[in-house]
């Protein structure tokens, strides 16, 4: 008699928070959104880690504009986000309402991960989602890397909260998304040496 199989993790719209003894340069100090994570692997954005471009130079640079009525938009100065290390050169964007884009996936019922520009001309014609994180990259595990990378204690995790990746100033993010856990983040830093 075969033992049943144990039930899958899915960490879809959970949190991945690096933990602070990680020093790998792409992922040490941040905050990933897991939007899939399934048998073939997981997929994420880091949402804590800006890059020097902001939601102006992106549009400037794919000819939408970010002005209505002669008003520049709230979100002209929001950073973009470095998403992950694969396919570094191309956008894709967390959002909500999910709304019906070309290349969509719903992560849940307010929140869609979106790798079309048809989401971009909306929210530029003020029509699509107003509340976004657009990201150049995203980052991807394989078959059982991440769950690999958990157990050998490279990553907390918890439920995701929208008003973090929308709301909470970037800089907060990290210590924002421990205390979700009701970690005191200086119980887990490693012990500094003192001169």
């Amino acid at each position: 008699m075969s033992s049943p199989t144990p039930p899958t993790l899915n960490l879809a719209d959970h949190f991945l928070i690096a933990m602070p003894s990680m020093a790998d340069p792409v992922f040490g100090g941040t905050v990933v959104y897991i939007c899939e994570h399934n048998e073939r692997g997981a997929l994420g954005v880091v949402i804590n880690k800006p890059t020097d471009m902001t939601m102006e130079k992106l549009f400037e640079r794919i000819e939408l504009s970010l002005t209505h009525d002669g008003h520049v938009s709230d979100h002209s100065r929001q950073p973009i986000m470095f998403g992950g290390p694969v396919q570094e050169g191309c956008g894709f964007v967390l959002h909500a309402p999910i709304g019906n884009y070309a290349a969509s996936l719903k992560v849940t019922d307010e929140l869609a991960f979106t790798m079309s520009r048809d989401v971009l001309e909306a929210f530029a014609s003020s029509e699509g989602p107003q509340r976004l994180l657009v990201s150049l990259g995203y980052s991807g595990w394989g078959p059982g890397q991440l769950e690999s990378e958990i157990s050998n204690n490279g990553w907390l995790t918890v439920r995701a909260d929208s008003n973090l990746m929308f709301d909470v100033p970037i800089e907060e993010r990290y210590l924002f998304a421990l205390k979700m856990l009701g970690i005191d983040p200086v119980m887990l830093m490693s012990q500094a040496g003192h001169a």
